[in-house]
């Protein structure tokens, strides 16, 4: 009820960011907001450490990893139906099929999905949503977007998220019981961040500018979702700087010698997720899911 309740504001947020592009304005062509989305990343930021992160660590502590695996193929198996759904409006119909194919396979053989057995069979696991659609039927991505409670973003995605928010599983098959809805959400929630814990741990302690790192990495790993790995050159894209992280020296084992050369930390990747982006936990590259 209360991601439902959020709604309106995430869309009347939005709309007020656009009014204040022009006044709060960068360099940065990806990131004209950058003023505004800073400061939304700062709340998003506090919100994480003071609740999600320490219910998720107690949550990852308590249940054994076993269960926590079957939790998170429940939800995979869940969302591979709006990943079926995109991948039709996509017309990627051969990727639609293998998605059925793992979603009644998953349903049955593995139990409602809490045993991945699509993939042990050789069904590839995909992952889109409708923002990657959107892109793929030509939409810019737009600036970058901090959404608050939500994390990173783009105006693109953010519209995105709210179609597959309203075709959201969870929403119709628990639509008649909120309070089993809204039970099962905030599980997704609190099991997607369990599961991002120690890619955001590569953020804490890699980046020199956690804001930067995260915002550029999102960016690029969505620009290569759309185009399932594949991108063409884009002009916008080749002047996002390399990620900076901190020295070698400052991450290392003190034991090993060093050389105090730059690591190039890979972006901290949210495939461990069920279904991150088409969720109502929204994206997480290397978000901190408040939702």
């Amino acid at each position: 009820m209360f991601i439902a309740r959020l709604r309106s504001p995430l869309l009347s947020g939005l709309a007020l960011l656009m009014l204040l592009s022009g006044c709060a304005s960068t360099n940065n062509p990806r990131d004209p907001l950058e003023p505004l989305n800073r400061a939304v990343y700062q709340v998003n930021d506090a919100l994480d450490k003071v609740i999600m992160k320490p219910v998720a660590t107690v949550y990852k502590t308590v249940l054994p990893q076993f269960v926590r695996t079957g939790v998170t193929n429940f939800f995979s198996n869940l969302y591979d139906i709006l990943t079926a759904l995109n991948n039709l409006l996509q017309g990627k119909f051969g990727d639609a099929v293998s998605d059925t194919g793992r979603i009644a396979l998953n349903s049955t053989v593995g139990i409602l999905g809490l045993i991945d057995v699509g993939t042990e069979v050789g069904l590839e696991k995909h992952k889109e949503d409708f923002g990657q659609t959107m892109g793929r039927w030509g939409v810019a991505d737009g600036p970058y977007l901090q959404v608050p409670f939500f994390g990173p973003s783009s105006f693109r995605d953010a519209v995105g998220t709210f179609v597959d928010f309203k075709a959201d599983p969870i929403k119709w098959i628990w639509r008649d019981h909120v309070a089993t809805r809204n039970s099962i959400w905030g599980l997704f929630t609190v099991n997607l961040r369990a599961n991002l814990l120690d890619s955001t741990k590569i953020l804490e302690e890699a980046a020199l500018d956690p804001y930067e790192f995260q915002r550029d990495a999102y960016l690029q790993r969505r620009r290569n979702l759309v185009y399932d790995g594949n991108p063409p050159p884009d002009k916008d894209m080749e002047e996002i700087p390399e990620l900076k992280v901190k020295p070698r020296t400052e991450l290392d084992d003190p034991a090993k010698p060093t050389t105090g050369a730059v690591d190039t930390a890979p972006a901290a990747d949210a495939t461990l997720q069920p279904r991150v982006d088409a969720a109502p936990a929204a994206y997480a590259t290397t978000a901190k899911p408040l939702l």
